[in-house]
This record gives C-alpha cells, structure tokens and sequence, in this order.
C-alpha cells in the first residue's frame, strides 16, 4: 500500500499489518524448538529486497544470507560451497531472467530446504507453473505477507516438514 504523499512511481514498502512477532514463535522457543532458518532472496528490487529482509529478520528466527538480484547471480549462489539454505524466496519476474529457472534448479539441486515463490503475479497459471517446478508455496507480495510470516514461523517451530 502506498502513503498518500509517497511518490507514485516508488516501489511499494513491504509491511505486514501485524508488527508484532508471531506468538507461536515465543512458545515453541522456551520449548526449546525454534531454529533459526537460513534465507537466500533472489528479489531484484533493492527496495523491496531490504524491507523484506527488514521484516523477516525482525520478525522471525531468521538470518538472511545473501541475496540475487537475477537469474544467473542465484544460480552461480546454487551452485556455490555457501548455496544451501532452509529457505528461498524467489521473485518471478527478474530485470535480468526469471526465477523460473532459478526455481526448477533449486528444486533440482537439492540445496534449498523450502521454495517459496513471493511474486506479484500470483496468478492461478503462475501458482500451478510453480508447483511444477517444486515450490512449496507461492504468496502474493501486495496481499498474502502475514501469510508468508506464518509459514515461515511454522517451518522454524518444525510444524511444516
């Protein structure tokens, strides 16, 4: 959503309607449960890229590792000694590729604990397309962020295997 007096051609600020750390986050931790995820973002957007880092870290067990800005930067990181990672968030449609490919390679690979798509255009086609390749989730950015919190405490607290 855009503040009224931000300029209309800025990227949009990524921001959860809840601030507040997921609940379950605090019960699965004196439990002793919790673990932090490792997170590599391919997101070429540098604005949406640090307020989605912003976010996440600030609101989960988890430590963004790195990040691609198009397809053969987060290809190269797949393929790296450091490309592994509990959790991949990957943005559709790149400046420089696509993260379709990035996507199937991940699922490929190996490397990549959860694939999850955060698009835009989470269209049903591009749902279903995803789903193919082996993302276990596709969120929209403009609608489903609390989604995407949730999701991630989950696999933190170990309830999504």
């Amino acid at each position: 959503m855009r503040d009224p007096g931000q300029n209309p051609t800025a990227a949009p600020r990524l921001r959860p309607a809840v601030r507040e750390p997921d609940p379950r986050l605090s019960e699965a931790s004196e439990a002793g449960a919790v673990r932090r995820l490792r997170c590599f973002i391919v997101e070429d957007s540098a604005v949406i890229r640090q307020n989605l880092v912003a976010m996440l870290e600030d609101l989960l067990p988890i430590d963004v590792v790195g990040h691609a800005e198009d397809q053969a930067q987060a290809l190269g990181w797949l393929e790296s000694a450091d490309g592994f990672c509990d959790l991949l968030l990957i943005d559709i449609f790149l400046k420089v590729g696509s993260g379709l490919p990035v996507l199937a390679a991940a699922q490929a690979s190996g490397r990549a604990g959860k694939l999850v798509v955060l698009s835009n255009y989470a269209t049903p086609d591009i749902r279903r397309r995803c789903a193919a390749l082996g993302a276990d989730r596709v969120f929209d950015k403009s609608s489903e962020l609390e989604e995407l919190i949730a999701y991630c405490a989950d696999i933190g607290a170990g309830e999504r295997s």
